[in-house]
């Protein structure tokens, strides 16, 4: 694979040999059983039988290791992680100057001690910087950074009423749209080439969302907006995704992402992605639709796959009903890109596309790139893979990824890494702005968490390492 982001279509890269050797990863794949197909693991993963010496999170700085142990044993309590819920949406929600962590000193200090250190990058561009260069430092290839201020309207603002008595959007909602296109662009400028920009529509206010809600096209005040965030991700080298939103609003957002596709993504290698959410029983269909509209229009299809954002707020039956079947639903959407497998009823060549794994789940990422590699190495077309967890979350799996990346390069050409880089994916703003963003993160991966007891065991164990050689 080759560093350029300019790269080919697709990939068609003999290795010289298989490079991803993890065993904790190889063990968690076959654990799980695969209802769309049995992917065959190459011989040299399965032969493996001791693991390694020292653990993949030997990387990890002290500091961290002993924040995250603390954290993830607290979270995987649900004893603790009930109430401390119930406390982060009373903070959240609060409109109590002692309850506004960007008011209260005191309060500020323990929110940054416990939980925004450990989750966010910071609350300006020198903060956000320096821990930037951290992550990268331990070995990630990259970065996802959004901007976490989330825009609160007066109802009495929103509209106003002209000398003919229709109604309009106050200045003010305008307003909204520039300071959010201004922080989006501030956003931009504090990661690098190759990095991500997360770009929350919704961010711009009561004219982006009333016209998504209303399945409207983007308002132009909005779209030029976009276009001008676009055109600078693609200077700087970046690139960029939508962030999923709430089934009242993913709708009209999939069509402003496929518009914006059309207009931007007109390179092998995409620059904009969409988020599609695995949870929905609707999500294979929306994949379709995008291959589909690809295909035949000739632009490539950037997909950021998820399982989900909004469980909490969402209508119950778009959801999947059980963990198997959200798990075979994401299992089956990475196949099919990974395959270039276009829609039975579509007699279209696969249109250029790429995928990024948003996953906390060790074994749909061990599938997924077992599969990659198995093209690879069979010299058969896939697509461009990528991998990612949130900043503060699963260690255990970001460390093993960015540790077979780092064992590829020694193993292979620099234009010939078949394993997916590693990403974080952090947001930066105040405190207070940072707790929209880590309460709804806690309520989606609050299953996850709880089921994070292989993850407090590796903690221990390296922390017991460090300690006793």
């Amino acid at each position: 694979m080759s560093h350029n982001l300019k790269s080919l279509p697709h990939f068609a890269l003999k290795p010289r040999g298989l490079i991803f050797r993890n065993v904790n990863l190889v063990r968690r794949y076959h654990s799980t059983k695969s209802r769309f197909h049995d992917a065959a693991i190459p011989s040299s993963l399965s032969s493996i039988q001791q693991p390694l010496q020292v653990s993949s999170m030997a990387r990890l700085p002290t500091k961290i290791l002993l924040r995250s142990l603390i954290l993830t044993s607290l979270m995987s309590s649900k004893l603790f992680l009930k109430p401390a819920l119930a406390i982060l949406h009373v903070v959240t929600n609060s409109k109590s100057a002692i309850l506004d962590p960007d008011r209260n000193r005191i309060l500020n200090k323990l929110l940054r001690w416990t939980v925004y250190n450990h989750f966010c990058a910071g609350t300006n561009q020198n903060e956000v910087a320096k821990t930037v260069a951290e992550i990268k430092k331990i070995g990630y290839q990259g970065v996802i950074l959004g901007y976490s201020k989330e825009i609160v309207v007066d109802p009495n603002e929103k509209l106003a009423h002209d000398e003919s008595g229709s109604t309009n959007y106050s200045d003010k909602c305008y307003e909204i749209v520039e300071e959010w296109k201004k922080g989006t662009l501030q956003t931009l400028r504090m990661v690098g080439a190759g990095d991500y920009l997360a770009v929350k529509l919704t961010g711009a206010g009561p004219i982006s969302i009333d016209a998504m809600a209303e399945k409207k096209p983007m308002p132009d005040v909005l779209a030029r907006a976009m276009d001008e965030i676009c055109i600078a991700t693609r200077e700087q080298g970046s690139r960029l995704w939508l962030d999923a939103e709430q089934q009242i609003l993913q709708h009209g957002l999939d069509n402003w992402a496929i518009d914006i596709m059309r207009k931007h993504n007109r390179s092998p290698t995409p620059l904009v992605y969409n988020t599609i959410q695995g949870y929905l029983k609707g999500s294979k269909a929306n994949l379709d639709r995008h291959l589909t509209l690809a295909a035949q229009e000739g632009f490539s299809a950037g997909i950021k796959l998820v399982r989900g954002a909004y469980i909490e707020h969402e209508t119950r039956s778009l959801i999947h009903d059980t963990k198997e079947e959200t798990d075979a639903s994401y299992d089956l959407i990475a196949d099919t890109m990974l395959s270039r497998r276009m829609p039975e009823e579509v007699n279209l060549p696969f249109p250029n596309a790429a995928l990024f794994l948003a996953t906390h789940n060790a074994a749909s990422a061990a599938k997924a790139i077992s599969k990659h590699q198995e093209f690879l190495i069979a010299n058969q077309p896939t697509i461009l893979l990528e991998c990612g967890q949130i900043q503060g979350m699963a260690d255990e799996l970001s460390c093993e990824l960015v540790e077979n990346y780092e064992r590829a390069l020694k193993t292979s050409t620099a234009n010939n890494v078949s394993v997916p880089k590693a990403f974080k994916c952090m947001a930066w703003g105040s405190v207070a702005e940072c707790m929209q963003y880590l309460h709804r993160r806690a309520i989606e991966n609050k299953g996850a968490v709880e089921r994070t007891k292989h993850m407090v065991d590796a903690l221990r164990k390296e922390l017991w390492r460090r300690v006793f050689g």
